[in-house]
């Protein structure tokens, strides 16, 4: 059989392959591949691997030998499932691979806004703490975790990890039901309550019709004008736009980003614009652990291993 990592230089560095590596007769390694390459790139190719390359219905439909598609994500909007289920190939996922990375990501967020590290950090290298009249630094508010409510969009394995550290931490967790449901589960709050009665929101479900720009302007004016948002989901959940609206006209506190809507963003992207006030973008690093990346690929492995000996793992169509 012959494998294809379409973009295995995503997976960055000081990572063991060997697993990988032996779970087909020969690989095709590729540093990143881009759309005009991805059709040459699939011929003769049994295995397609792929983190973020576009396999689209055409791409699918003209891949001569392929059987199975593994996305090394768990996400995996990339894929046009449906066409590859037209084709008879399976498309595979990794989950649970980035709990603890993703969670702890969450977590320094919240932090980073509650305690304002940043800002005090950037206030004494300008010289203000020496400056200062007083032992102390106090520029900034600082806020507790402690006392307060976190609303959960997604409740899967990360969802449920971000709930524990932050219970640690004395705050409240709500989990949202899931958007446009016509009636509300035990145990969670309808999403419109969530938006209110929330001091910090996180998101962790999966980009669909249903969840893209579901953070809109009036998910925002539903908010705290104190609520902080953080997304490491999926950057088409919240509409840039409306966001960029909100927190400069103080609709809501502030915002915590890991993902965009287009990924690497251009130098001109509008969520860039360093006069955003109460903005942390961090570049899609929350799931980079050398841990989580490692599992990743072992991950990957295992659902090859598990397809050809005719077991199904993972499949997502």
């Amino acid at each position: 059989m012959q494998g294809c990592f379409l973009d295995a230089g995503s997976m960055g560095d000081g990572l063991t392959w060997s697993s990988l590596e032996s779970s087909v007769e020969s690989w095709h390694w590729h540093h990143n591949t881009t759309r005009e390459t991805v059709a040459e790139r699939l011929q003769g190719v049994d295995i397609a691997v792929t983190n973020k390359v576009v396999l689209d219905a055409e791409t699918i439909a003209g891949a001569d030998r392929l059987k199975l598609i593994c996305v090394a994500a768990t996400g995996f909007n990339n894929v046009d499932t449906a066409a590859a289920a037209e084709h008879g190939i399976p498309v595979v996922n990794v989950t649970g691979y980035a709990t603890p990375a993703v969670s702890q990501h969450v977590l320094s967020l919240m932090l980073a806004h509650a305690t304002r590290w940043a800002s005090y950090d950037a206030a004494v290298k300008r010289g203000d703490w020496s400056a200062g009249q007083f032992f102390c630094l106090l520029d900034y508010p600082i806020e507790e975790l402690d006392g307060q409510t976190l609303g959960l969009v997604g409740h899967g394995e990360l969802g449920q990890a971000v709930a524990r550290l932050a219970e640690a931490f004395g705050m409240q967790v709500l989990v949202a039901e899931r958007p446009g449901a016509t009636t509300v589960r035990e145990g969670r709050v309808a999403i419109d309550e969530v938006f209110e009665r929330a001091d910090m929101i996180s998101l962790h479900c999966p980009l669909t019709e249903d969840t893209r720009h579901l953070i809109n302007a009036d998910a925002l004016a539903r908010m705290k004008n104190s609520a902080f948002l953080i997304n490491t989901a999926r950057g088409a959940i919240v509409d840039s736009e409306a966001l960029i609206e909100a927190l400069r006209n103080g609709t809501i506190a502030g915002a915590a980003l890991d993902v965009l809507d287009q990924e690497p963003p251009p130098a001109d992207h509008p969520l860039l614009d360093p006069s955003i006030p109460n903005l942390i973008v961090t570049p899609h690093t929350a799931w980079g652990s050398r841990g989580a990346r490692q599992r990743m690929l072992e991950g990957v492995a295992a659902n090859i291993d598990a397809f050809r000996a005719g077991e199904q793992r993972n499949r997502v169509n």
